[in-house]
């Protein structure tokens, strides 16, 4: 079988498909992804909630519906797996399946089925795992990491690629749940009892907390909604502690049905939020962290970052994932390489401070630049921001997104339209950074008018500040692309900039 049919032009080829089956405490869930690189797309993402975990505590065992549900669950996706020629699957399965008496043999059970060895994870092997997966998915991660599941909650201290070793609790919201006879007030005391004094969290002030997992998803997802947040996207949204501790005490103490965009919850996340809400509480409290930050990239994401090679590991991944759509999208791939250079030049040479993650951006800015050119002309910069806004890249956070909406948005439609975007996006960039969308917006704009989106003609001129000039440069057998339209948008980025335009021709 071919790894990408040469029908599917939305497609790369990486390699064959691979596949992540994750059997949890209270959700069982495929993941099928393009193949094995720094910013892996996903093919398939199913889950069923089999809740496995829910009487482990009390019982020992894995309840007998849940593993036939379970079973069956494993059972399409091996199916699937078939079918969308995957040629290696992951399994691996966490708190329950460890801790049950016949947690074994369900695993070989569902070993047969799956055609595969399932590695269940001990409690550091699953903190570390899921510590490789926000390194993997956040910049220079800086705080303490916490994966809620149904079972069990791991603890893991990140510093940029390094983490420290894990612990873990029986936390999770099946196993909270079960321990205290569904009794908030007995889970609020073992819950306390649980995480006061640990040196981790103490270790945590000032810093970020990162919190993985569905149920703090779904807190997460119901505080978008309440807020109004312009973004539906969850990796790397942001709320301050403070706000953070005053929703979770309030989810904690009141009905959840009665919350107002309840619906935007799953019905079977809703009776574990109190217990993820309470958890959270008590970080936050005996923490004190900065910020709390959602991702989305958990376990599944740290074992394929784990299985990368050292130098695809240092890669980027949004440079990495705007590569892959730029390749994907663009009129020209390699002309979206060729403007980084380009814009490097206009911005070291223009006096405007740029620091090493505005850079980064910039240069992300530039690889999408071109990916909206299919749509009708009124209507690229629009579908480009929500194609970047709500993309599914990591390793950035709203802000960055927002700028990275802002400059392709502005680089489509001009500067006189800004009016048209939604005041609540703006809201998330700084003053700073939207007046670089803009400066950004512009130089794109004229790019694409000297070179018709071509490449091999932007490493041929240059765009400079020379003498408090902005120099464009058209030398020898691209005089002849010199124009009024050139002209008139160099004119417009001068403006911005300050500076006097100056076309050089010949």
């Amino acid at each position: 079988m071919k790894h990408a049919p040469l029908d599917a032009q939305g497609r790369l080829d990486h390699g064959p498909p691979i596949a992540v089956i994750d059997i949890g405490s209270n959700s069982v869930r495929l993941v099928v992804y393009e193949g094995l690189v720094r910013s892996p797309t996903e093919l398939f993402n199913e889950k069923a909630l089999c809740g496995l975990g829910r009487e482990v505590q009390s019982t020992g065992l894995l309840a007998a519906d849940a593993v036939e549900h379970a079973l069956a669950t494993l059972k399409r996706f091996r199916a699937l797996c078939d079918r969308m020629g995957v040629q290696k699957v992951f399994a691996i399965a966490t708190a329950a399946c460890r801790d049950a008496k016949n947690g074994r043999a369900f695993i070989r059970f569902a070993e047969r089925i799956l055609k595969t060895e399932i590695e269940v994870l001990s409690g550091s092997r699953e903190a570390e795992l899921t510590a490789l997966g926000v390194i993997s998915g956040v910049h220079r991660a800086d705080g303490v990491v916490g994966d809620l599941g149904g079972g069990s909650l791991e603890l893991v201290d990140v510093r940029g690629t390094r983490a420290r070793n894990g612990l873990t609790r029986p936390l999770g919201g099946l196993a909270l749940a079960d321990i205290s006879a569904k009794s908030l007030k007995k889970a609020e005391k073992y819950v306390k009892k649980s995480l006061t004094g640990l040196a981790m969290l103490k270790g945590c002030e000032g810093r970020t907390f990162y919190a993985v997992g569905g149920t703090w998803r779904s807190l997460a997802r119901l505080h978008m909604w309440q807020t109004g947040y312009p973004l539906h996207v969850m990796h790397g949204y942001s709320i301050s502690a403070e706000e953070a501790l005053e929703f979770a005490r309030l989810v904690h103490r009141v009905d959840v049905d009665t919350l107002s965009n309840i619906d935007v919850v799953n019905n079977a996340r809703r009776p574990l939020l109190p217990y993820s809400a309470l958890v959270l509480e008590y970080i936050l409290r005996i923490g004190k962290p900065r910020q709390v930050v959602f991702s989305a990239l958990g376990v599944r994401e740290g074992l394929l970052y784990s299985l990368l090679k050292h130098k695809d590991q240092e890669k980027d991944a949004l440079i990495e994932a705007a590569r892959h759509l730029n390749q994907l999208r663009s009129r020209s791939p390699q002309h979206g390489e060729e403007l980084l250079p380009w814009t490097d030049k206009l911005l070291a040479s223009s006096g405007l401070e740029e620091t090493i993650e505005e850079r980064r951006l910039r240069h992300a800015a530039c690889l999408l630049a071109d990916i909206g050119w299919r749509a009708h002309p009124d209507y690229r910069g629009e579908q480009s921001l929500n194609i970047i806004a709500h993309g599914g890249f990591s390793g950035i956070d709203h802000p960055g997104r927002a700028y990275l909406a802002l400059a392709v948005f502005f680089r489509h439609v001009g500067l006189v339209m800004d009016d048209e975007l939604s005041p609540r996006l703006r809201e998330l960039v700084s003053t700073r950074m939207l007046d670089r969308a803009r400066v950004l917006g512009a130089a794109l704009r004229l790019a694409y008018v000297v070179s018709a989106a071509m490449p091999n003609v932007l490493p041929k001129t240059t765009l400079a500040v020379e003498r408090h000039r902005l120099a464009l440069h058209l030398p020898g057998a691209f005089a002849s692309l010199a124009g009024e339209r050139v002209l008139s948008r160099l004119r417009a980025l001068a403006r911005l900039i300050g500076r006097e335009p100056v076309m050089l021709v010949g």
